[in-house]
């Protein structure tokens, strides 16, 4: 555990660390579901082949996607520039995380800053 440098009187109380926790998990929420709807029907179909949610960590909203297959790892993947365009609509800073099935790679973690538009991808 960290320790603190501040006196105990400076600190943040358990009571407002939870609340705090609270926030954040219902914007966490709450984003999702604008994201979602902002999302055209082909994205929508793609975020539903997969386990997906956001998580904001230090101020940074992360979109973490969990591929059940392959498929649909590899189609995810392909519309990478999507996903952070429409992410770009919410935050200026963000990533996206996209793990494949279990046992089948390791997680991409990518910073919407450093994706190449959709024109400029190597093919697959």
């Amino acid at each position: 555990m960290n320790q603190s440098c501040l006196p105990p009187d400076d600190l943040p109380s358990d009571q407002t660390t939870r609340m705090s926790e609270i926030l954040f998990r219902q914007l966490e929420e709450a984003t999702k579901k604008s994201f979602f709807l902002a999302c055209d029907q082909m994205t929508r179909t793609l975020l539903c082949s997969c386990h997906w949610y956001f998580q904001i960590n230090s101020g940074i909203l992360t979109l973490i996607m969990i591929c059940h297959n392959m498929e649909s790892y590899r189609n995810i993947m392909k519309t990478i520039p999507h996903f952070t365009d429409k992410l770009k609509q919410f935050t200026n800073t963000a990533k996206i995380t996209v793990s494949s099935p279990v046992d089948k790679g390791i997680p991409w973690v990518l910073s919407i800053n450093n994706i190449l538009p959709e024109g400029d991808l190597p093919s697959m």
